[in-house]
């Protein structure tokens, strides 16, 4: 009898810029996991760091790793034990396995269990591979049924959604809202979105990208939008002036922002989405008094933060790690068709074979004929998407 086996892309340990295609062994799920033919694979940030420096932040790779962790496919066996799917059901990956049993996973805030295995992250060992295969098996419990609307595409963009949902609910965004977004790649443009779907009174963006402001501006992700000047540091002599001149630098370009904007006042939500310090420190001085900053970005480890502003003001920050309870809620939106123009996000797909061109694609930020690069897919089945 032939052994079962996966195609898969492969990080190999201690190698980076280079993924292997292999053959691997594969055997039937276990009592509470489902086999999952996976069909289409968002690529995302960290998945392009391991593949770049063979780490993420603080997790290195420290054996081989299948990448991936955004997508969708068709159920084609299920455990002994399994109830809430079916084989032949499509279905969408949520990528953390969290333990069930902790006080964070009782309390309803599993995305904070410290027993957590997230797919194709390196932050335990063994590693969890990721779905850039061609089938994995996975419990049964992170795994949700597909509404006939959606696709396989949106099951992928499911779980960079989640992160906004998760980030919109802890904000408490109400309609009539106002909302600026710091960053418009693609958790920025789900958050634009987002905010808008939810009935946002007014959705502004700004990055340091013209072209991925334009792409926002004209597929209607945000009503208006700035560009932010690169700078350069000046040579202050001591460290106090050095922090004195951030500070003032931030309150500044802040200032600047409310006026290009016309929102003196300030906006109720700031979604900060690219985890570079000077934009953090700017979302304090651009939120509304009594207003929110959502840290999502992740970027700098240290930050110097204008925490009087903050307080004198009652700006709240929150942190926003991951997401927990958003799946349902994420392939509501995305079949519901309220997310405008959605599905331009994704503006790349190869075939699994070709992951390495994938990952050397985003890395570039644009095609050969000039075209942006914003969300990338992989197919691992694309005879039946």
């Amino acid at each position: 009898m032939s052994t079962a086996t996966t195609t898969a892309a492969v990080l190999r340990v201690g190698k980076t810029r280079e993924l292997a295609i292999e053959e691997r062994s594969f055997f039937p799920p276990m009592p509470h996991q489902v086999t999952v033919q996976i069909v289409s694979t968002g690529l995302c940030g960290s998945d392009l760091h391991y593949f770049e420096h063979g780490r993420n932040g603080d997790f290195k790779v420290r054996q081989d790793i299948v990448l991936g962790h955004e997508a969708g496919g068709i159920v084609t066996a299920v455990g002994s034990s399994v109830t809430n799917v079916l084989v032949g059901q499509r279905v969408a990956i949520e990528a953390g396995i969290y333990c069930r049993s902790c006080e964070f996973c009782k309390s309803g805030r599993y995305n904070l269990c410290k027993q957590m295995k997230f797919c194709s992250s390196a932050s335990v060992l063994p590693h969890n591979d990721g779905t850039l295969q061609t089938k994995m098996n996975h419990p049964a419990f992170v795994v949700h049924p597909l509404p006939d609307a959606c696709t396989f595409e949106h099951a992928a963009l499911a779980e960079p959604l989640s992160v906004l949902i998760h980030a919109t609910r802890r904000a408490r965004f109400e309609p009539g809202h106002t909302a600026l977004v710091y960053g418009v790649g693609t958790i920025g443009l789900l958050a634009c979105a987002l905010a808008k779907a939810k009935g946002a009174k007014r959705v502004v963006a700004v990055d340091i990208n013209p072209s991925r402001l334009e792409f926002a501006l004209q597929n209607g992700f945000a009503s208006h939008v700035h560009c932010l000047e690169r700078t350069t540091d000046d040579e202050p002599a001591t460290l106090q002036e050095k922090e004195n001149q951030l500070m003032q630098r931030a309150k500044d370009g802040a200032q600047k922002l409310l006026s290009v904007f016309n929102a003196q006042q300030g906006f109720d939500v700031v979604y900060e989405c690219t985890g570079a310090q000077p934009c953090i420190q700017m979302s304090i001085h651009t939120a509304v008094t009594g207003g929110k900053v959502m840290l999502i970005g992740m970027g700098s480890r240290n930050v110097l933060l204008p925490l009087s502003a903050a307080a004198c003001r009652e700006v709240d920050i929150h942190g926003c790690f991951r997401y927990c309870n958003t799946y349902p809620a994420a392939l509501e939106l995305l079949a519901s068709g309220k997310l405008q123009n959605i599905d331009r996000i994704v503006t790349h797909r190869f075939p699994l074979e070709e992951s390495q061109r994938a990952f050397e694609l985003m890395m570039k930020g644009r095609d050969e004929h000039g075209r942006l690069v914003i969300k990338v897919m992989v197919d691992s089945a694309p005879s039946s998407s």
